[in-house]
């Protein structure tokens, strides 16, 4: 019983969200075909909406191509951004550097100007 109960409620599931109209226009236009394909399967996938064979291998080549470029683009920015910290690290000592150099140069400036 729970497995008719089951069954009915994913019918109704299937129904309820179009499934089952797709798919019965989808296998009409198959039959009402002259010339039938020669995959079933394809013709059904692309009246669906999804790609054919051919498509999804051209996709797959295409994002397999894509995320190469993508891992070469990651390593050029990382590399970046490191010289960037490396810079702006040489930077920071230099300007603090010149900060200490140049204190005593002013403090003993200042102790001038007060001198009568």
């Amino acid at each position: 019983m729970e497995k008719e109960a089951k069954k009915e409620a994913f019918r109704k599931y299937l129904e309820s969200n179009g499934v089952l109209d797709a798919l019965t226009k989808v296998l009409v236009a198959l039959y009402e075909q002259n010339d039938k394909p020669t995959s079933a399967m394809e013709f059904i996938q692309q009246k669906l909406g999804g790609p054919t064979l051919s498509e999804y291998e051209k996709l797959q080549v295409e994002m397999s191509n894509l995320q190469t470029k993508y891992n070469e683009l990651l390593a050029v920015h990382q590399e970046t951004c490191r010289q960037l910290e490396e810079t702006k690290g040489s930077v920071t000592m230099a300007t603090s550097e010149e900060s200490t150099e140049a204190r005593p140069q002013m403090m003993s400036h200042e102790a001038a100007e007060k001198q009568p």
